[in-house]
């Protein structure tokens, strides 16, 4: 799989290669949506190549993780996910970055529609990760559940993704969840957009004010483009979980895989 994406990256189209400033080092991870089990894989992944690469600017020892959204809904274990992810951020540097159902979830405190469209888009998953009987989430009343739902999720967690970002641009790269509106400049890119985009952002084939690193629309390999990379493999629905790393102009990709074996990790440098 992984030797298909770096023959993609050889034929992207670009001018001149996307960098981040020098001595930095970047590892954005994808939509993992409760999937702990590849999420803590994929940390694990990272830590071993982030060990073993030396840095070209003394004095720096460890990269940063971006988190592009996402992080719950849909897997088994989005309560886990949040947990292992303010874990890694005391651990290291972290960024996070809000997705669509992070911002769903927020509004869903307030709304009862909105509880009822979470619900459908993997919110069940969700609150069934706090330890909500089962028998009582498949027969309660939307009102009843969506009490109880709000009560079982911790107000720690609520304010961990109310604070997560909208976008994050570091040297030639702009990461983001779902994308951003073509000819719009990037200093007024409206959140929804950046959390829910996908035409006409996804066949755009010009500029977008920098080198666009997104998840949000899921594709079974990284979708790698002159403009932009899509990173979101599907960890709920393919079981990859894939993380893009850069430093300068070098990019190279990690991903942890479900198989009949277990989970396994497969790492590709571009050519």
């Amino acid at each position: 799989m992984l030797a298909k994406i770096r023959n993609l990256l050889g034929r992207a189209p670009s001018a001149r290669p996307p960098e981040l400033p020098a001595g930095q080092r970047v590892y954005a991870i994808g939509d993992i949506h409760g999937r702990l089990d590849l999420f803590e894989r994929l940390i694990e992944a990272i830590e071993r190549d982030d060990s073993q690469r030396a840095f070209a600017q003394p004095g720096n020892s460890r990269g940063l993780v971006i988190l592009l959204g996402d992080l719950i809904d849909r897997g088994p274990d989005s309560a886990g996910v949040l947990a292992r992810a303010r874990e890694l951020a005391r651990q290291r540097e972290v960024e996070f970055i809000q997705g669509n159902h992070e911002e769903m979830l927020l509004v869903s405190r307030e709304k009862l529609d909105a509880f009822r469209s979470f619900l459908k888009f993997g919110g069940r998953e969700t609150i069934l990760s706090y330890g909500m009987d089962p028998d009582f989430v498949r027969e309660a009343e939307l009102e009843d559940l969506h009490g109880a739902a709000m009560e079982a999720i911790p107000q720690q967690d609520f304010d961990f993704i109310d604070g997560f970002q909208k976008m994050i641009r570091l040297g030639d790269y702009i990461f983001v969840h779902a994308g951003v509106r073509p000819g719009t400049p990037l200093e007024n890119q409206l959140g929804h957009d950046c959390r829910w985009i996908r035409e006409p952002f996804l066949s755009h084939s010009g500029e977008f004010g920098g080198f666009v690193v997104h998840g949000h629309t899921i594709t079974e390999e990284p979708d790698v483009r002159g403009n932009r990379i899509g990173i979101d493999t599907g960890a709920y629905m393919h079981g990859r979980l894939t993380a893009i790393a850069l430093e300068g102009s070098e990019r190279w990709f990690i991903q942890a895989c479900e198989s009949d074996d277990g989970i396994t990790v497969q790492v590709a440098d571009e050519e």
